[in-house]
């Protein structure tokens, strides 16, 4: 599909506070989803009458349900704290683009519905009814948060802008005013397994043809095995792993390290996606039946142990929900973790001596890394706080000989959303991606200028899928974006070769 004409945002040497640009991102909205992809959801076909009432009464479930969210729309004092802090206002310089004035669009709405002052003196307190257009803008400029929390840390309150998104989300879907790109990938899942929508068959000729190529590779039979019955480890990996490039070479590293480790491991037809939309989206009922997958799945195969593959938002899914959408666990082994990251598994490995590399493999490249935002911000790895900081970049140095970290104030918990995440991986919002990718893009110029950077490896599907888009558009090569186990797959020994 063609996208309109947009101006790439020029790359430059420090990081500048855009000047304001009223309205300059409220043309761009996503595809509406249709009656079908909503109503197979349970969510109405299209806007419903008396809409109105009808999202007020959603949002006040919403606000007795998640105290949170009343915190949030409570708390706020506009102190500006967040403003320069979300990569889509540093990119478009749209005022709504900052996270204080996102949230506003709801909270204003609140005001005037759930509050005392609200109700009796709306223009005192900058409360407004949702009108249409008050709606319209909902739908666009909540469709321009990828959810990543960055604003969330320099917010003295603590506020989760993310949850306001989901909730405004929540409700809209509730109304019949869902985005397609999100519903038709959760639509998939439930009809077929994965986001992508591979069927049972295509993926084992898919995991077939693999095996035949790495064996050509390597000279070994290295396997990738689907529906195995008594395999130690589940691996539940994003669908993008299976075949697209570069993220079906992660998937062979996770075979090699299983194969050099003696551990037996399998895939599911019935739980193939690690991905989970459903959070995107705000709803519970749409991610707990997305992950009642792997449930039924761990439980059909008999193993011992869930590991997660390089997806950003699956594992934060994993780490943060799965324990009260999914659990208990204890038909798993409980000497291990639930859910256990790969890069976890390999850090281990490691670190026990069990893998060894030719780290010169690697010598073509000379690597950063890029922090996703939903390993960054909401969850953790290994037994430390900040354990999802450590163990890739221990991971990277131990297969690799070159490896630069961007500039601090850009990784690690503040790290830079790569503009893709949230729902937001769509080509009607490729302006808002390529725009959003610039704070990202900055650092990533200067390590390039300083040391040389070729390849920026990551853990996360979408970041691997968004930055290959947009890299381009930046002047860099798009085959410059990689997974940790990418590196590992190249250096890893494997028998006598």
């Amino acid at each position: 599909m063609a996208t309109a004409a947009f101006e790439t945002p020029k790359l430059k040497s420090y990081p500048v506070i855009p000047l304001v640009q009223d309205g300059a991102m409220s043309h761009l909205k996503p595809f509406v989803a249709s009656g079908p992809i909503q109503t197979a959801l349970g969510f109405p076909g299209e806007l419903v009458d008396d809409w109105q009432n009808k999202a007020i009464a959603k949002m006040g479930e919403l606000l007795g349900k998640y105290r949170s969210l009343q915190v949030y729309m409570d708390a706020c004092v506009h102190c500006g704290a967040c403003s320069d802090k979300c990569h889509y206002f540093l990119g478009t310089g749209d005022p709504k683009n900052m996270p204080v004035a996102r949230q506003d669009l709801m909270r204003k709405v609140y005001r005037r519905y759930f509050t005392f002052a609200g109700k009796h003196f709306p223009k005192l307190v900058g409360a407004v009814d949702l009108t249409r257009d008050v709606l319209d803008d909902w739908y666009s400029y909540y469709h321009q948060c990828s959810e990543c929390r960055r604003c969330s840390v320099f917010c003295p309150y603590g506020i989760d802008t993310a949850e306001v998104t989901m909730a405004a989300r929540e409700i809209m879907d509730s109304i019949g005013m869902g985005q397609k790109y999100s519903n038709e990938i959760i639509g998939k899942v439930h009809r077929i397994g994965n986001n992508l929508g591979i069927p049972g068959p295509a993926l084992e000729n898919t995991l077939e043809g693999l095996e035949e190529d790495t064996k050509d590779d390597t000279g070994l039979d290295i396997k990738f095995p689907l529906n195995v019955k008594g395999a130690e480890v589940l691996l539940i990996t994003p669908s993008a792993d299976f075949f697209s490039e570069p993220h079906v070479e992660s998937l062979i590293g996770y075979a090699k390290v299983f194969h050099a480790a003696g551990i037996s491991w399998t895939l599911s037809s019935h739980a193939s996606e690690a991905g989970n939309f459903g959070m995107f989206i705000g709803n519970y009922e749409q991610m707990r039946n997305i992950s009642m997958r792997v449930r039924e799945a761990a439980l059909e195969l008999g193993v011992k142990r869930i590991v997660v593959g390089e997806c950003g938002h699956a594992w934060r899914v994993a780490y943060s929900f799965w324990n009260t959408l999914i659990g208990p666990f204890d038909y798993l082994d409980p000497r291990y973790p639930v859910p256990q990251h790969i890069c976890e598994v390999t850090d281990d490995l490691i670190q026990r001596g069990a893998l060894h590399f030719h780290k010169d493999a690697n010598d073509d490249k000379i690597i950063t890394f890029h922090d996703s935002c939903n390993v960054a911000r909401a969850s953790r790895m290994g037994n430390v706080p900040g354990g999802q900081f450590v163990i890739p970049r221990r991971i990277i140095t131990s297969v690799a000989n070159h490896f630069h970290d961007m500039a601090l104030q850009t990784i690690h918990e503040g790290t830079f959303c790569c503009g893709g995440g949230g729902g937001l991986l769509t080509d009607d919002l490729m302006e808002l991606r390529v725009k959003g990718a610039l704070p990202r893009m900055e650092a990533l110029k200067d390590v390039v200028e300083d040391h040389d950077v070729n390849f920026m490896a990551t853990i996360c599907a979408i970041c691997k899928a968004q930055f290959t888009k947009v890299l381009p558009y930046y002047g860099f090569n798009m085959g410059m974006v990689g997974g940790v186990h990418q590196l590992v797959s190249k250096a890893i020994r494997l028998g006598d070769k």
